[in-house]
């Protein structure tokens, strides 16, 4: 009955109530100059106090406005005023009005109004990178709207130099990883969502509540000195304009999914909830079982809901409420197949199958007072939930294997992985901007961010001689693999993190020429870890496995001491470790607190020279505390770092005229090790382990890196960019993923040399092609290319855990040499017929995904090309019909385990399949 509710309902359908509002943009010129382009005249609405100030181009824009009539005041000191009258705004749309001004009356007849769709936000952005005095790109809205952008995540691998982990949450800025990037929302910091990641999954930043993202690749000092490859600022959606309300629905499907019998974990919602987390582990082990349960169709759900309403107070004021919320869910299936493939191969499936249904439920909030022009004042809270249950079957056709195995080491083993893991994140922040006079401005922001993230009941089973179970012989069975007691496991893991940041700038007009800039930063965040497992010890050797549809016949309460007993590494001192409840298994606090202050110059040499150098002073605490079963006994579980840094940077701009620009930027900035990469515990995938290394915390502590930045661009046209960079960066005592020298081929965290380098060089342009009769581009196209080599010294590691190398230099982790981003738009206008046609493409080359020790080659991520079509259509002024097909190409993802005794090892392959959807849209 909820499949054919959801289909009924969900169905191609989406509503949209919604008070619209328009713009007034133009250029303003020097008539009796050339036609030059007359930089800070004044732009009123007449009657009104709301106006803007003309740009270095002439350009203006006044935006969120009402439908309806205004008239125009156009002045400038020593020209005449002009007035504009019955200048119309129309809802969604552009009016542009081109106005000459001159020291006698501008002839009213050389005026130019016209009206075209709303467009004006990628220009803006353009504009704003063309002005501001240090590096950085911007996507926002609108081209995430035009180019079926869902996320945050897949908003900045447009941005060049940028790449997604195709499968993962991880991106890659210049060949640098995640370790090396940060994020923050609204200027303030962002917690990790994943155990396993030191940012925030972009993923869970829905377009919904996204304004525009902000990637900046050139460090500034009112960044963290923890920063490397860049930082992301992804900025909230706001309003300020009159009451609506919007309502979508919609639905989809994964070509490879469609049609499967889709099973998830028992006890997990359809919302991706569970609600046992206040019950003990154990009581849960005892009484919920291990089979999954029908997930039904597979059929993917889409809807939202946003709505804002403002209202005039005091004299110039006005209160802004705005609001979001959505919930979106998928169903992916693969098939492939996956190697544990350490030192030596230790298992081996030709054939997998995995079920994902994956969703994540976003609301956000804000409120906003602005008291005056020169006084604003928001409160913004986001909520994000963001869940994905796998159910995995390792050895489908009976041709697994394991190296341990005990009835057959060369076929046979299967394994079956059932795993939820929810991520449930709160922020909250206050975010204020001040014009004390015409000297002084002031910005500030305090936020608290919680993250609750879960991995409940992860339950694994295996089998030993499955292709028994296959032979359809009643008289051969498969059995439980129990070569020890976890074989067959519940595991349980708990992370909670709380972090409370602030910013404050105060930037001074010190003359016409200079504007200094005082700053402070703080964050002091604190995560607790906790896991358990408990084991199956079956009693009897090759207990028989008969029905692989119903194991809680086995895994019953009932057989508890007769068939089985329950195993656990930490018992409670008064009591046995067997059939009883546990304490955790591994446990760790940490602590982070970092503290700052910065100045930094904006200085204008002249009309074409703009010089920022800056100074940031940091301090930086770092804490762990640990107790976990993976390290020798004189370990003395807890490592500290205390570190003050002196970050200089300098960003150089010249003007070659109007619309070029040459930058120069060079800085030092610091990279520290995150809990993950410090804590010792190991996490036990299916096919591999991965812990951390307290030593990185050791002196060295931090890596130390230089940055240096070249770039030309030039703005030829509205909306059109060339550009081409130069990039180098030092980085000294880096840390890499490594294999480690023990039995189990744990992969961990190691400073792997003294030294690795980066260059590289970024080549973007974006142009427009043909034009509609409005002048608003009909066919576009975007092109951005980056190539670069890296390279690092190896050295062999002794302390906790060593490595070893053969090889005394190799590329840098994560850097892929060639990334291609790549799009063609197509808007033409057939009276009231306006569709938008998107092509969109992708490419990263192979990539190093962890670093091979000894003789062992490296783990390398391969090359994945992606292309999304992306089809939206406009009928007339209130009707829709969207379309969109991604992933069309499909490619196999794989990691590869080079230069291996039997040559190259595919650790994993597998395709995601294409994800189509279609979304019919009425606006009243």
């Amino acid at each position: 009955m909820k499949t054919l509710f959801t289909i009924i309902c969900l169905a191609f359908a989406s509503i949209s109530v919604a008070q619209e509002t328009g713009s007034i943009v133009g250029k303003l010129t020097d008539k009796d100059f050339n036609d030059e382009p007359l930089a800070f005249a004044n732009v009123i609405i007449k009657g009104t106090t709301k106006g803007v100030t003309s740009d270095f181009d002439g350009l203006y824009a006044l935006e969120n406005l009402a439908v309806g009539t205004y008239t125009l005041e156009f002045s400038f000191v020593g020209y005449e005023t002009v007035e504009i009258p019955d200048v119309l705004v129309e809802a969604n749309k552009v009016t542009t009005v081109n106005v000459p001004m001159g020291v006698s009356a501008a002839a009213l007849d050389q005026v130019v109004i016209t009206t075209t769709t709303k467009r004006e936000s990628a220009v803006a952005l353009l504009i704003d990178q063309k002005k501001a005095s240090t590096i950085k790109q911007s996507i926002g809205a609108e081209q995430l709207s035009e180019q079926g952008v869902s996320d945050a995540a897949g908003a900045i691998t447009k941005i060049s130099g940028i790449s997604r982990q195709e499968g993962g949450s991880n991106i890659y800025v210049r060949g640098l990883g995640d370790r090396y990037l940060t994020t923050t929302y609204n200027g303030l910091s962002l917690p990790s969502n994943n155990i396993e990641r030191k940012n925030i999954d972009l993923g869970l930043f829905t377009s919904d509540i996204i304004q525009f993202v902000t990637v900046s690749k050139a460090y500034d000092t009112q960044f963290y000195g923890d920063f490397a490859a860049g930082n992301v600022d992804v900025v909230a959606k706001d309003y300020s304009g009159k009451g609506f309300l919007d309502i979508e629905l919609g639905t989809g499907f994964n070509s490879r999914a469609i049609g499967e019998d889709f099973v998830k974990s028992e006890g997990t919602s359809y919302f991706g909830y569970y609600n046992r987390y206040d019950n003990n582990p154990f009581a849960v082990v005892l009484s919920h079982g291990i089979d999954p349960e029908d997930a039904g169709t597979p059929i993917r759900s889409i809807g939202s809901i946003s709505g804002g309403t403002s209202w005039d107070v005091w004299n110039e004021g006005k209160l802004s409420v705005f609001f979001t919320g959505s919930f979106d869910n998928n169903f992916e299936y693969r098939e492939g197949t996956a190697v544990d493939y350490t030192t030596v191969e230790k298992k081996r499936f030709p054939n997998i199958e995995e079920y994902e249904y994956s969703t994540t439920t976003t609301g956000m909030a804000n409120i906003i007072l602005r008291a005056s022009s020169d006084h604003k004042v928001s409160f913004n809270s986001l909520f994000i939930n963001r869940a994905s249950d796998q159910v995995g079957y390792f050895g489908t056709k009976g041709l697994g294997s394991n190296r341990d195995a005990i009835l057959d080491t060369d076929r046979g083993f299967f394994q079956q992985n059932v795993q939820f893991e929810q991520d449930m994140i709160f922020v909250n922040q206050i975010i204020g901007t001040s014009k004390i006079d015409e000297k002084i401005e002031v910005d500030w922001g305090v936020g608290y961010n919680k993250v609750f993230a879960r991995q409940p009941d992860r339950k694994r089973v295996s089998i030993e001689r499955y292709d028994l179970f296959l032979d359809n012989d009643p008289t051969t069975n498969a059995s439980f693999f129990n070569n020890n007691d976890y074989d067959n496991q519940r595991y349980f893991q708990n992370v909670e993190e709380e972090e409370l940041n602030s910013r404050l700038n105060v930037a001074y007009k010190a003359s016409e020429k200079v504007t200094l800039n005082f700053g402070y930063q703080g964050r002091t965040k604190e995560r607790y870890f906790e896991n358990i497992r408990y084991g199956y010890d079956f009693i009897e050797p090759n207990t028989p496995a008969t029905d692989f549809n119903n194991f809680n016949s086995v895994f019953d309460v009932s057989n508890l001491g007769t068939i089985y007993n329950t195993k656990v590494i930490n018992a409670i001192p008064t009591l046995s470790n067997t059939n009883n409840p546990g304490l955790p298994e591994n446990t760790f606090k940490g602590n982070l607190d970092v503290y700052a202050g910065y100045i930094n110059a904006v200085i204008n040499a002249g009309e074409k020279w703009t010089i920022v150098p800056g100074l940031r002073a940091e301090s930086f605490n770092q804490e762990i505390v640990y107790d976990v079963i993976n390290i020798v006994a004189s370990d003395p579980g807890f490592r500290n770092s205390y570190e003050n840094f002196y970050l200089p940077s300098l960003s150089i701009k010249y003007a070659l005229n109007e619309d070029q620009n040459i930058r120069l930027a060079g800085s030092k900035t610091i990279s520290n090790p995150e809990f993950k990469e410090v804590a010792p515990y190991v996490y036990e995938d299916v096919t591999q382990r991965i812990g951390g290394n307290p030593d990185l915390l050791n002196d060295p502590s931090f890596s130390e890196i230089i940055n240096v930045d070249l770039k030309y661009e030039w703005f030829f046209g509205r909306g059109e960019l060339f550009s081409i960079a130069a990039f180098g960066k030092q980085i000294n005592d880096p840390i890499n993923l490594v294999v480690a020298n023990d039995v189990t081929g744990t992969q961990r965290y190691f400073r792997t040399g003294d030294k690795a380098e980066v260059i590289g060089a970024e080549v973007e342009v974006r142009k427009n092609i043909l034009y509609n009769d409005d002048e608003a581009p009909k066919l576009s196209a975007g092109l951005n290319v980056t190539v670069m080599e890296t390279k690092q010294d190896l050295k062999t590691i002794n302390g906790t855990f060593s490595t070893t190398f053969v090889r005394d230099e190799d590329e840098l982790q994560g850097a892929s040499p060639l990334l291609i981003n790549a799009d063609i738009n197509y808007s033409p206008v057939f009276g009231n017929y306006r569709p938008n046609v998107n092509l969109v493409f992708s490419y990263f080359a192979d990539r190093v995904d962890a670093l091979g020790s000894g003789q062992l080659g490296n783990i390398v991520e391969k090359a994945v090309p992606t292309l999304d079509f992306i089809w939206r259509n406009k009928i007339g002024e209130n009707f829709e019909l969207n379309a969109s097909a991604k992933n069309i190409l499909d490619p196999n993802i794989e990691r590869v385990r080079e230069n291996t005794s039997e040559g190259d090892v595919i650790l994993s392959g597998y395709k995601r399949g294409i994800n189509a959807s279609l979304q019919l849209k009425y606006i009243f």
